[in-house]
């Protein structure tokens, strides 16, 4: 059975810094790509940043130069580290596992940053 579980968010202010992790279980971590996306209220869920198993890495423009994704595939996590937290990074962030063909979610961690 495949598991993931994010930890991390939590109340922070504009300019701070959070990191994100998750951890996986279930799955053969190191032949998986992996990715973080966000839904914030009212909107879509949109990608945040994925790295494949060979540590190539993609970003939406919204966070290049703040946000790292990485990952540690002998302790099965993935990490985003989120520098100059704005507003508008506010949102529900889930990690995502795409193994075997399918996509698998964490049930997500708040992230809130005040102005």
């Amino acid at each position: 059975q495949v598991q993931l579980v994010e930890s991390g968010g939590g109340l922070v202010q504009a300019g701070g810094s959070l990191r994100l992790s998750c951890v996986a279980s279930g799955v053969i971590f190191s032949t998986s790509g992996v990715g973080w996306y966000r839904q914030a209220p009212g909107n879509k869920r949109e990608l945040v940043a994925i790295i494949t198993n060979s540590g190539t890495t993609n970003y939406a423009d919204s966070v290049k130069g703040r946000f790292t994704i990485s990952r540690d595939d002998h302790k099965n996590t993935m990490y985003l580290q989120m520098n100059s937290l704005i507003p508008e990074d506010t949102a529900v962030y889930y990690c995502n596992v795409d193994y075997r063909l399918q996509n698998y979610w964490g049930k997500g961690t708040l992230v809130t940053v005040s102005s």
